[in-house]
């Protein structure tokens, strides 16, 4: 499936037009301070984009990057501008079409940016595989990974890779592709719907048990939208499985409770962090506006005080009492059944 991925995206792909599903190209509110940085970007780099959301969290200056299945570095290269000249921002893909592209206009965006020296690089490698790269262990603040890790035959080794790049206090962000329930044996080897990113995706049940045994203890659902199966070919293939396009949250933070635990602990948020001066929104669980005394678990506390979100926070409290279980979370099944509200085209 690795040789049928690449071909996918290196040859039959053209544009995002070729794709037969929403689910590589789903719909996306982009953030306001995100448009005019998308404006800039090259066109031929825009229209060889295959993501399923935005990757752009928060607190990103001079924060040092890898991009996942970076593709022709779309993602790459808006990180590379929110990042700052003090920043920087890798690029790992495996298909040498893809990369010909994001390589070919490095000075184009270094120029368009203003930098004297570009802050991106651009690696060709199996994300399975990261060891082979040369990247050193704790090298990266964030990961990110825009509808590539449901590509990836071993999962598991990519958050592993991930866990071991990733600084203590990091995190990996990403948006992927989740279905409802098993996919059968049958369809996992269906080379179209493998290369549009839904043979291959996990139930949402067994990524969260998978992310967990890797080390990754709480992870966090940022945004999650229905995926349209838009072929009526694939449609009929694929039956009644409902697929979704879902951002996660994941912090390298050893010890996290297997369970949100209340230690009476409390955040105010000082609504400092550009672009974000009213409310920070965590998760979907979790929502500060700005100087606003908001009770927390034991976990989202050290996801806030261990992180790089620590001044941007007033913290009250401490772990010295425990008070039971703290109710959070949005229970169930993680994924809404509303329609997407966005408006139409690519993210």
């Amino acid at each position: 499936m690795r040789a049928e991925v690449r071909r996918y995206y290196g040859e039959t792909l053209q544009s995002s037009a070729d794709l037969k599903t929403s689910a590589c190209c789903t719909d996306a509110a982009v953030p306001e301070h995100a448009k005019p940085v998308l404006a800039s970007i090259h066109d031929e780099v825009l229209t060889r984009y295959y993501g399923c959301g935005l990757v752009l969290p928060e607190a990103l200056e001079g924060a040092s990057i890898l991009d996942l299945g970076c593709g022709a570095g779309r993602d790459v290269y808006v990180l590379s501008h929110l990042v700052g000249q003090g920043g920087r921002v890798v690029g790992v893909d495996m298909t040498p079409e893809q990369l010909a592209v994001a390589r070919r206009h490095v000075d184009f965006h270094r120029e368009q940016f203003g930098y004297e020296v570009s802050n991106v690089d651009f690696i060709e490698g199996d994300i399975e595989h990261l060891h082979a790269t040369g990247l050193p262990d704790e090298a990266f603040d964030l990961i990110v990974s825009n509808c590539v890790i449901n590509l990836a035959t071993d999962k598991r080794a990519v958050l592993e890779q991930a866990w071991r790049l990733l600084k203590t206090g990091g995190e990996l962000y990403f948006a992927d592709i989740y279905a409802d329930r098993r996919i059968p044996a049958e369809l996992r080897t269906d080379p179209v719907l493998y290369g549009e990113c839904l043979a291959g995706a996990l139930y949402w049940g067994d990524f969260l048990e998978l992310a967990r045994k890797v080390g990754f203890a709480d992870p966090r659902l940022v945004d999650d939208n229905p995926v349209d199966i838009t072929d009526p070919r694939l449609a009929e293939k694929l039956g009644d499985i409902k697929f979704y396009s879902a951002t996660y949250r994941l912090f390298k933070l050893p010890d996290l409770e297997a369970a949100p635990e209340d230690y009476g602990q409390a955040v105010r948020y000082l609504g400092q962090l550009p672009h974000h001066a009213d409310a920070l929104h965590l998760d979907q669980a979790h929502h500060f506006p700005q100087g606003k005394i908001v009770p927390v678990s034991g976990n989202t506390w050290r996801m806030l005080n261990e992180t790089r979100f620590r001044p941007y926070f007033d913290f009250l409290g401490d772990a010295e009492n425990h008070f039971g279980a703290f109710a959070e979370g949005v229970g169930g099944m993680p994924f809404s059944t509303r329609q997407s509200q966005a408006s139409g085209g690519c993210c």
